[in-house]
């Protein structure tokens, strides 16, 4: 199973995010399709906070028009949304211990902690920093 992170939500949503097309692709292709996609809710709530930034985006998304993206996202038949479970604690500190994180980077470290958890080994995003997480493999739609 395959996650879909913020930075993939965003340029969708988006029209004139540089990688709009290329975005919206890789998430209309899990989204339609048959097959199980994860996505984090730190995640959702990440790309709520992001698009209905006036400092971001000018005009920012309304967040009614945010939450309705959401609602359709999550309506998908096939998306699983991934929540902390019983593990999370031991794996998010595994991950800490082995790719010493701060700052923003904490963020990065939950998202793989869900993942992992979740027995998700992949992620589409356009944020390489995820990279430092080894037992993830990342899958850049913005890379030629």
């Amino acid at each position: 199973m395959r996650a879909v992170d913020t930075n993939i939500l965003v340029s969708a949503r988006r029209s004139e995010a540089p990688q709009h097309l290329t975005a919206l692709r890789a998430l209309n292709s899990p989204a339609t399709g048959p097959e199980p996609w994860a996505l984090p809710w730190p995640g959702i709530y990440e790309f709520l906070r992001v698009v209905t930034h006036p400092r971001v985006f000018y005009p920012p998304t309304p967040i009614e028009a945010a939450s309705e993206a959401v609602e359709l996202l999550l309506a998908s038949p096939s998306v699983v949304p991934l929540g902390e479970g019983a593990r999370h604690r031991e794996i998010l500190a595994e991950l800490l211990r082995a790719s010493p994180v701060t700052g923003t980077f904490v963020h990065d470290a939950h998202i793989a902690a869900l993942l992992l958890e979740h027995g998700v080994a992949e992620i589409v995003t356009g944020d390489e920093d995820l990279r430092r997480f080894t037992r993830l493999k990342i899958v850049n739609p913005f890379r030629a």
